[in-house]
């Protein structure tokens, strides 16, 4: 591990190489790029999940820590590893102070992995507008994570607003056991649906999400239920013939799949880990287009899937962020939540 103090981007990629020669490769074998944008308060957490998620895939790893942006001096300050806590790839985290945290694709690009896709996660807040962020710009994938901020289904407007294939949310990720269990489910089902609902709860995004998702693929309404807590509690889905499939949560970590002429089966659905969230939308590095298709019908906006994939950076201090207007949603808005159960 080779640590420098008030450094520049230069120094950067040379201790890089020098990590890479100490270790007895002189190319690598990285298949992306994942950036990190944390804030310092959530950098432990961001690492484990990263270091996690590079178990599945070997990536170069770029952690970016702005700092006290109001500083008059910019200052770079880097930890430069191979192999070690944050998994077995190439790693560099970085702490920008004062206005060099504006600038950091100058310090990002030269480090990005060449020939590689590039993925930017926002473990914290992002902007409003992702071209507001040079990071989301030269990235090819954009995860973010609306259950994070103080009022999550704002968030997820935002999202929706400012959607462009290559977008996603780890709340979408969360949505990935239920949504399997369902199409499973109507795998075996003769009668079209007529109604169905999403019991959770009432402002979170996983829920909203997974009731768009419903909406785009049943062509029928869709309603978001207040649940018994944070989280998606059930879903509920009329059929022709009278009778409801139901997918219920069951003594926390286990889901029920109840329907007429079938006996009840009962699945797990303990909380996932943040690493392996990560790792699942790792997978993938093409556009998600179901996740646009439910976060369109989750908020009324046609089309999103039909937008340009790519932005052009919009210079913008975020001392000065304003928020941007939310569309008109399907569901009610409840008071800030910040802790998450399993979804």
């Amino acid at each position: 591990m080779t640590t420098l103090w008030d450094t520049s981007g230069t120094a950067v990629v040379k201790a890089l190489a020098a990590e890479r020669r100490s270790g007895g490769s002189m190319t690598s074998g990285c298949v992306l790029t994942l950036v990190v944008v944390v804030d310092e308060k959530d950098v432990h957490e961001a690492e484990e999940a990263a270091a996690r998620a590079a178990q599945a895939h070997p990536l170069r790893l770029l952690i970016v820590i702005r700092r006290q942006i109001e500083t008059p001096v910019p200052r770079l300050d880097a930890e430069v590893t191979i192999g070690g806590r944050l998994g077995p790839g190439e790693a560099v985290v970085m702490r920008m102070y004062g206005r060099l945290g504006l600038h950091a694709e100058s310090v990002v690009l030269p480090l990005l992995a060449p020939d590689a896709p590039v993925v930017t996660w926002w473990h914290a807040q992002p902007p409003d507008l992702i071209a507001h962020d040079p990071l989301g710009v030269l990235a090819d994938r954009r995860v973010t994570d609306s259950s994070l901020a103080a009022d999550p289904r704002a968030a997820l407007a935002l999202r929706a607003n400012d959607y462009a294939p290559g977008d996603t949310d780890l709340a979408w990720t969360r949505t990935t056991a239920w949504r399997s269990d369902l199409a499973s489910a109507f795998d075996t089902l003769r009668c079209r649906p007529t109604a169905a609902s999403v019991q959770g709860g009432d402002t979170d995004p996983s829920a909203l999400l997974l009731a768009g998702w419903l909406s785009s693929r049943l062509a029928t309404p869709v309603s978001v239920q207040a649940g018994e807590g944070y989280g998606i509690d059930g879903v509920r889905i009329g059929l022709e013939d009278t009778h409801d499939l139901l997918l219920c949560r069951s003594n926390g970590d286990h889901v029920v799949l109840q329907r007429a002429g079938a006996a009840d089966s009962t699945s797990p659905r303990a909380e996932r880990d943040l690493g392996d969230l990560l790792a699942e939308e790792l997978r993938h590095l093409d556009a998600d287009q179901p996740y646009g298709e439910a976060l369109g019908a989750a908020f009324g906006l046609a089309d999103l899937t039909n937008r340009p994939p790519t932005r052009v950076h919009i210079w913008h201090d975020p001392m000065q962020q304003t928020a941007t207007p939310e569309p008109a949603g399907p569901s009610r808005t409840a008071g800030a939540r910040r802790d998450r159960p399993a979804p």
